[in-house]
């Protein structure tokens, strides 16, 4: 009797233990997602006892827990489990639940103080056993009162229950090595983005993007500039992006866009590996912003996951509607274009696309005339682990012409540091009024994450603008960006 007391007994500070570990990571995972909880599950407490670890249907041999659940079950008898005869291991720990496991032991302990009583001998243990542990158990009050402290805290100063802040900021160097009419000096360009990320259930997000932005080298007229620069706002802060996305069942997002969306915006993947680690706006395929609507315009786009593989998406967007003419509407304007992509994507050697975007005026191919644009374009990267081979092609029809653009390219991942990326492609842009022939861009990066937070890609890029009549129309950039993350 007296072993099984002090077993039971020993049960106690072993349960608490362990209520108290997962009812930290609790409060530290509350503190870090800012979710404040305010219904809680009644049935929690309406917990059975068990007399076998078997009787729980989801604890298994293999669970890396299933002996210490198994002695506090056979040994000790003050484990209990949910009605439907489950543990549920994986989720935390509420204080109904704490309150009723400990219960549970104490009822152990008080049913053997009534059977047998305390020995002297015993109480003098527990005397000598709780002054021996007097300074962790101070230590672990400390922290736990610590912890709920800074809880409070962290609750009464956040920014949001729902939104979360982040930002980017890109630096770049440009400094031209063959000169190039409009690009004798070395420049400066900068981008600085702050993204309101909410979401209400947990699937969803109203995202609303700040954005300045100033300077744009590698910009002769067709080759497209930086991607991460641009001159246009001059520093002026602007909203970038206003979008609604959300889940309809667990295989279609629905997107509403009141400003910031189109093209690529409204794709899952532009497939090639240059999108985004390029120095050069000719990274990304062309053909997503040659003859599209503004940006600035609503639309509204949906994405279908056939499988979890195969993807369609589709967006439609208004180039600004109703801007000076409020009676015009979203579907009148000016301006409108469509796009459907329907793209596989695998964790494996191939992922590929097929896009058709559809424009109903543009006056920028050759000729300058408006009308209507049509592209039909293919996109595929062949991954071979740490190497890969990717590009697209895309064929353009316009009032007056046609056009085909393209770029291919290799890469390497994980080049020398985990997550770096060294990259050369290169091909034809799309054609552009005032040019015989098309624009030519080829870029090498090399794309090194020093940490979290800091990225820096230094860049060699040469570009041929396909101007007629022009004597000088190459020219040779060497290019340095570094990018903040916050």
């Amino acid at each position: 009797m007296a072993k099984l007391f002090w077993q039971s007994l020993l049960a106690v500070p072993a349960a608490l233990g362990a209520a108290v570990a997962v009812s930290g990571s609790a409060i530290a995972a509350d503190a870090a997602t800012n979710v404040q909880v305010s219904n809680f599950d009644q049935d929690s407490v309406q917990l059975a006892q068990i007399t076998s670890v078997s009787e729980l249907t989801d604890v298994l041999p293999s669970d890396w827990a299933f002996q210490a659940l198994q002695s506090l079950v056979e040994n000790y008898g003050c484990i209990q489990g949910y009605p439907d005869r489950t543990f549920r291991g994986q989720r935390s720990l509420t204080r109904f639940e704490f309150a009723a496991g400990l219960n549970s032991c104490l009822d152990v302990i008080a049913t053997l103080i009534a059977q047998s009583g305390i020995n002297p001998d015993d109480l003098a243990t527990i005397r000598r056993l709780q002054e021996e542990f007097q300074a962790e158990l101070a230590t672990l009050r400390g922290r736990v009162d610590a912890l709920e402290a800074d809880t409070a805290t962290l609750r009464a100063q956040q920014f949001s229950t729902t939104t979360k802040l982040r930002g980017q900021v890109d630096f770049h160097l440009i400094t031209p090595i063959d000169t190039i009419p409009g690009e004798t000096s070395t420049s400066v360009a900068s981008r600085a983005r702050l993204n309101f990320d909410s979401s209400f259930t947990g699937r969803d997000r109203l995202r609303i993007r700040l954005q300045s932005r100033d300077g744009n080298a590698i910009n002769p007229s067709g080759l497209r500039g930086l991607a991460n620069g641009g001159s246009s706002d001059n520093f002026n802060i602007s909203v970038d992006d206003f979008y609604y996305s959300f889940p309809v069942g667990n295989r279609i997002k629905v997107t509403a866009s009141a400003r910031g969306l189109q093209g690529d915006d409204w794709v899952t993947s532009t497939i090639v590996p240059f999108d985004g680690p390029s120095v050069a706006d000719a990274g990304g395929p062309a053909f997503y912003e040659s003859g599209g609507s503004s940006s600035n315009g609503a639309g509204v786009g949906v994405s279908i996951a056939f499988t979890d593989n195969l993807v369609f998406d589709a967006g439609y967007t208004a180039g600004n509607p109703g801007a000076t003419n409020p009676s015009v509407g979203v579907f009148a304007a000016t301006s409108q274009s469509y796009i459907g992509q329907l793209s596989y994507l695998s964790d494996g050697f191939l992922d590929a696309a097929f896009a058709y975007m559809h424009n109903d005026q543009s006056a920028i191919f050759q000729g300058g005339n408006p009308g209507a644009t049509d592209t039909f374009a293919g996109l595929v990267n062949l991954d071979f682990g740490n190497f890969f081979i990717a590009g697209h092609g895309a064929y353009q029809t316009f009032n007056g012409g046609n056009d085909f653009s393209w770029t291919a390219g290799v890469g390497f991942n994980d080049l020398f540091l985990e997550g770096a990326q060294l990259g050369v492609y290169g091909g034809q842009l799309p054609q552009r009024t005032g040019r015989t022939e098309n624009p030519v861009l080829v870029e090498g990066y090399y794309q090194i994450p020093f940490n979290k937070f800091l990225t820096i890609t230094p860049a060699v890029i040469y570009g041929d603008t396909g101007l007629a009549g022009v004597t000088d129309q190459t020219g040779f950039w060497g290019a340095l960006r570094a990018t903040f993350r916050f």
